[in-house]
């Protein structure tokens, strides 16, 4: 479902509420040459369309505002927020009130910004929490009362999809590829076969109802936090074995012909810490490769982090230390399944995903690739 929303064209960084800058540089890139685009007007209007895009996850609230262009795509404005909906939802069975006047909160500031853009199209989706949660009607016709926007609920297999459409410029030339996105409820794996030409087929997904957020509160009773991060681990892994098997043999894994991409704020944590960086900054982490030797060096930092340190880390912050523990089991239960020496880390998703429909739906030739490739650094020794 898609509907229409505000037009502006105005160029410049974009400031999030967090502090954090996005650059209006290109996201997507696409290898359009200059005789294509002079062949289709869309790409000389000096007024390009507008299209938007809102994930309202288990745990964030996002937004994208986007215009096409001829390479791809530039972000005009964003916007993103911790609301943690699907708080307490695995045990109660339902979104809680105050879950739910967080998010609302969260979606109003999304249709403040988009009424600035008129007629820019938007597509806003909800995830794991409003799958899981027998009140999710009630909460979506709020949604559309009070803000204006009306969430589509998508299942776990069209959640796959649009982040692997976001993610597929950084794959590479190799047969089969895991593609993961680890989330607040949920996390999800797919397997991906990888054809010559560069288009891509799921082999199969698997979505489990284990998230950051989830895993979280499943395991707050386990006090030791070695000991709670190794059966958080040991779960995954467990429910990953089958999958594993079914799909990925140690013979494709002995001969390199498996890479692997990894897309959450789990991963983008993990390889700005490991890349040293002061700040987090998108486009030194969006399209690294990190080493799995690094993802160690990294768990075994963060496990001996005291709360205030993790808090205080300029790539973790408040509001994301206590889930940095269950996205760090969940990450190494994945590197334990698939042995790898390195990873590509994505920091695009479902908003991105949506986007490329949305263009592609119009006309525009949005075709992901050539995007950044930066190699990750190692930890410093005096870390």
């Amino acid at each position: 479902m898609t509907h229409s929303f505000p037009h502006n064209t105005s160029g410049g960084p974009v400031r999030l509420d967090s502090g954090h800058v996005v650059s209006e540089d290109v996201v997507l890139k696409s290898p359009v040459s200059a005789d294509a685009s002079s062949q289709n007007p869309r790409y000389l209007s000096s007024h390009p369309a507008l299209y938007g895009a809102v994930d309202l996850g288990s745990s964030n609230c996002r937004l994208l505002v986007a215009r096409p262009c001829h390479n791809g795509f530039k972000v005009v404005d964003a916007f993103s927020r911790v609301v943690r909906l699907g708080e307490g939802v695995r045990e109660k069975g339902y979104l809680c009130h105050g879950a739910m006047d967080r998010a609302i909160e969260a979606l109003r500031i999304c249709g403040k910004k988009l009424r600035k853009y008129p007629g820019a199209k938007l597509r806003a989706v909800a995830t794991e929490a409003c799958r899981s949660a027998d009140n999710r009607d009630e909460f979506v016709r709020q949604v559309r009362d009070e803000t204006g926007i009306s969430l589509d609920i998508i299942n776990p297999e069209e959640e796959s999809r649009l982040a692997l459409q976001a993610c597929s410029a950084l794959l590479d030339e190799r047969p089969y590829a895991i593609v993961f996105d680890i989330g607040g409820g949920s996390t999800e794996i797919c397997w991906i076969k990888v054809a010559q030409t560069g288009e891509t087929k799921c082999v199969e997904t698997l979505s489990m109802p284990c998230g950051v957020l989830c895993l979280t509160e499943r395991y707050a009773g386990v006090e030791n936090r070695r000991d709670r991060f190794e059966a958080m681990r040991s779960e995954i892994r467990e429910r990953l074995e089958d999958f594993a098997a079914r799909n990925c043999c140690s013979d494709i894994l002995d001969d390199n012909k498996v890479q692997m991409i990894g897309t959450s704020g789990t991963v983008t944590t993990f390889c700005g810490i490991a890349l040293g960086l002061e700040r987090y900054e998108r486009h030194k982490v969006d399209g690294s490769d990190l080493r799995f030797d690094d993802a160690e060096r990294v768990t075994e930092l963060l496990l001996r982090m005291e709360a205030d340190k993790r808090k205080g880390h300029p790539c973790i912050g408040n509001q994301r230390a206590e889930l940095m523990d269950a996205g760090a089991a969940i990450f190494a239960a994945i590197r334990d399944i698939w042995p790898l020496a390195t990873l590509k880390v994505a920091d695009r998703g479902l908003r991105e995903g949506i986007l490329v429909d949305l263009m592609r739906a119009d006309g525009h030739a949005i075709d992901p690739c050539e995007a950044r490739r930066h190699t990750g650094a190692k930890i410093p020794a005096s870390v």
